[in-house]
């Protein structure tokens, strides 16, 4: 742990004034000296989305009264929230960045549409140690209570430890209560995809639009997964590496005939 308190970022993708981020930052608050930026309205789903075409702006503004930490709305994504604290807000590099808590699970593959997931990539490769924390529950009025104490422990390790270069960590929590949360698990994340669909409707002008919907499928039975864990009441945690390269692949395209 540095001598001093660390200092600590704060982010998220459903909004600065969601009861998800209103959790965290208590609970970082115990840990450090705590700097939220997060987005002025929700922006789930945004994956790595960074604003190109259009001002961003960021403003100072106090969500809790007599509360510690510094906050900051910004009006683009997730990313460009943790690239203006860094670039602009902040006075030195965090020695943590957590984002969330999500509204929702972001096990499996959701982790790639993420928008919790992809601020938390975004800070680690500025050399950032991340955290992306979600909770199984879409519910608003979701109960972060029993969550505290898993995000506490995490954050607390991760802070005293570091991370690999390159990683940053993919935690779920599941909708249990706090004596029914069996443990923490370090797992891979599961091979499961989604089957999508789209539903199809007329509005009154009589334009067609449509509303996706789909069904989240899990064909990996492997006990190891963050999905096992996650069914089986244990908070998941995978190490996300945000170097896409298929290494395994490189020796078989290597054979291609590329002349």
């Amino acid at each position: 742990m540095p001598k001093n308190r660390p200092l600590i970022l704060v982010t998220n993708d459903d909004g600065i004034t969601a009861p998800g981020i209103r959790a965290l930052i208590e609970v970082m608050n115990t840990l450090g000296d705590v700097c939220v930026v997060a987005p002025d309205s929700p922006q789930s789903g945004m994956g790595h989305a960074i604003t190109i075409n259009s001002t961003l702006y960021c403003d100072s503004l106090k969500v809790e009264k007599d509360a510690p930490q510094t906050e900051y709305s910004c009006s683009g994504t997730p990313v460009d929230c943790v690239k203006l604290a860094v670039n602009e807000i902040l006075k030195r590099k965090p020695d943590l960045c957590v984002s969330g808590v999500n509204h929702g699970s972001n096990s499996s593959i959701n982790v790639i549409y993420s928008g919790t997931m992809s601020a938390a990539v975004e800070a680690g490769t500025l050399g950032i140690p991340s955290i992306g924390f979600s909770l199984l529950d879409y519910n608003l009025e979701a109960n972060f209570e029993p969550s505290k104490k898993f995000i506490r422990a995490i954050a607390t390790q991760c802070l005293q430890n570091g991370l690999p270069k390159g990683v940053v960590l993919n935690v779920n929590i599941p909708k249990l209560n706090g004596d029914s949360i069996k443990g923490i698990k370090v797992c891979r994340q599961a091979n499961a995809h989604w089957e999508e669909e789209f539903d199809k409707r007329m509005n009154p002008l009589g334009r067609e639009y449509y509303w996706l919907t789909g069904k989240f499928v899990n064909e990996d039975k492997g006990e190891d997964t963050d999905e096992w864990a996650l069914h089986n009441g244990y908070v998941s945690v995978v190490p996300v590496q945000f170097d896409l390269t298929a290494h395994h692949a490189i020796g078989d395209l290597n054979t291609w005939d590329l002349s």
